[in-house]
C-alpha cells in the first residue's frame, strides 16, 4: 500500500519548551491510524506540527512527496490535509450553511462536495439554516468533520472526536472514519478511548514522552492488553 505521508524525525515545541522528539511513521492510503499516549505525550502537538500551526524545529513532513514543513500554516490545508481540532472551533454564530462554505472555500470546492460531505452527515443538511451554536455535542462534531471533509482531503487529522458524546453519537463518528476510507481518505486519529480506537483503527502509533515508539497493527494490540496499559495506562 502506498505511502500518504510520510513524517521523518519530526521535532518541535513551544518556545523554550521541546516536545516532540525525532517522531517518525508513515500513514498509508485510505487508512485509519490512531495515536495512543498518556496525556502530554505531544498527540496534538503532533497534529499541530503536521499542520505548521507549531513551527518544526527539526525533520521533515511529505505529503506525497511534497514537503510541508516550509508551507505557512494557511497553505497547508491547501495542499490536501484538513484537520479537526479537539473542542471543534466552530464559527458558533454563523449558521451550518455558513461554517461549510468557510470549508468550500480554502480549496474553491462547489455545490458537488458540499452534497456529498452533506451525504456522509445527513442530519446536518436538516440543520443548514441553524446557527452552529445551538446544535448538540454531537452535532457539532459531525459539522466540524463535514467542513475540513469540504477541502476534500487526501489526509484528515481528527484529535478526539468522541471527547464528551453520548454511546450513540460516537458509533456514528466512527461509522464517519469508516466511510471515509471506504472513499480513499487517510486518518489520523487521537483519541483517549482505547475501546473506540479498536474498533476502526488498521494500525496504531504509541507515543510516549514526544516520541514516536511502536507502530502496530490494530490485531497486534488487541492481542496484547499490556501494551495498551504501558503506554496509555489503561486496559
Amino acid at each position: 500500500m502506498a505511502e500518504v505521508l510520510t513524517v521523518t524525525r519530526l521535532s518541535s515545541g513551544y518556545g523554550e519548551l521541546p516536545v516532540l522528539h525525532g517522531v517518525s511513521f508513515d500513514l498509508r492510503d485510505a487508512e485509519v491510524l490512531c495515536l495512543l499516549g498518556r496525556n502530554g505525550a505531544g498527540k496534538t502537538t503532533l497534529l499541530k506540527t503536521i499542520m505548521g500551526l507549531v513551527p518544526a524545529t527539526a525533520g521533515s513532513t511529505q505529503l506525497r512527496g511534497r514537503e510541508l514543513t516550509r508551507l505557512s500554516a494557511h497553505e497547508v490545508p491547501r495542499a490536501g490535509i484538513a484537520y479537526v481540532p479537539q473542542g471543534r472551533r466552530l464559527f458558533a454564530e454563523m449558521t451550518v450553511a455558513e461554517n461549510l462554505e468557510i470549508g468550500l472555500m480554502a480549496r474553491q470546492k462547489g455545490h458537488a462536495t458540499r452534497e456529498r460531505v452533506l451525504d456522509l452527515f445527513p442530519v446536518l443538511r436538516e440543520r443548514l439554516r441553524q446557527r452552529s451554536g445551538t446544535l448538540s455535542g454531537g452535532e457539532q462534531q459531525m459539522l466540524a468533520m463535514a467542513r475540513a471533509l469540504c477541502l476534500e482531503p487526501e489526509v484528515l487529522l481528527l484529535d478526539e472526536p468522541t471527547e464528551g458524546l453520548m454511546p450513540s453519537m460516537i458509533a456514528r463518528i466512527r461509522e464517519a472514519v469508516a466511510a471515509l476510507r471506504a472513499e480513499g481518505v487517510s486518518t489520523i486519529l487521537v483519541e483517549q478511548r482505547v475501546d473506540a480506537v479498536l474498533a476502526v483503527a488498521d494500525r496504531v502509533l504509541f507515543l510516549e514522552n514526544g516520541r514516536s515508539r511502536d507502530v502496530l497493527d490494530v490485531a497486534t494490540v488487541r492481542a496484547d492488553p499490556a501494551m495498551v496499559r504501558r503506554y496509555v495506562g489503561v486496559g
